[in-house]
């Protein structure tokens, strides 16, 4: 096994170069690594960051004492627990549904470091001061149903967005043939294979924002039929 650090495919080298030097089949695995935003005035601020920026290099942030963040899956509960660890005194997950998207166990280790949960707020603005919200109305099912008028600010010295992840375009871009989904995720088959044949890709870059676990396992199938495809070039 040979490693090639600090390569980007899709800038200088492109996919059509590794198979032009000899590479049978190639597998993709890029993950999910441009954060989906609000679409809300004050995004752009200086003190709103996004959540799979900070999870990079969390030394790099001075968020304050107060921390919002817009979201509440396992992302968002990742960003709460590393900014209390980091220094924070209050974070605050804010979320439009009345339960938490993010695992019961990662939910509840962000209880416990102390961590607060607002739901059925919806957020409108972010200002200098922290994000505004309205509230979101909901039925006895918990369907979102309407949203008040009022509109409520939250005091916050950062925000953090964590609203899920989607791909970047760069492989497709530079590839021809190979499709993504109106949502940028590669579209494969049941075993991994792209729409170009012996290209392979799995993970979040096809399934979208998962587990750890739900990735791999997904691999090992894509593994398996990148082995029988390479042997059947071999006969």
């Amino acid at each position: 096994m040979k490693i090639r650090p600090n390569t980007a495919i899709g800038t200088a080298l492109e996919i059509k170069d590794l198979i032009r030097d000899g590479y049978q089949s190639i597998f993709i695995g890029t993950g999910v690594w441009r954060p989906k935003t609000l679409g809300v005035k004050g995004e752009s601020l200086g003190n709103v960051h996004y959540a799979i920026d900070y999870l990079a290099n969390p030394d790099a942030y001075n968020l304050g004492d107060t921390v919002a963040i817009i979201g509440m899956g396992n992302s968002a509960m990742d960003v709460a627990r590393t900014a209390i660890r980091h220094g924070a005194r209050k974070v605050t997950l804010y979320a439009r549904g009345t339960v938490s998207n993010a695992s019961e166990h990662e939910t509840a280790y962000a209880k416990l470091d102390g961590a607060d949960f607002q739901f059925g707020k919806q957020i409108v603005e972010i200002t200098d001061d922290g994000p505004v919200f309205v509230s979101v109305i909901h039925d006895e099912t918990g369907k979102a149903i309407g949203q008040g008028e009022e509109r409520e600010q939250f005091f916050a010295d950062s925000t953090i967005i964590s609203v899920s992840q989607g791909p970047k375009s760069k492989l497709v871009n530079t590839t021809e043939g190979l499709k993504a989904s109106q949502n940028g995720l590669l579209m494969t088959d049941d075993n991994g294979q792209t729409t170009i044949p012996g290209i392979f890709a799995s993970g979040d870059v096809v399934l979208g924002a998962r587990t750890v676990v739900e990735a791999v396992a997904y691999s090992k199938t894509v593994a398996e039929a990148m082995d029988e495809y390479m042997k059947s070039k071999e006969e």
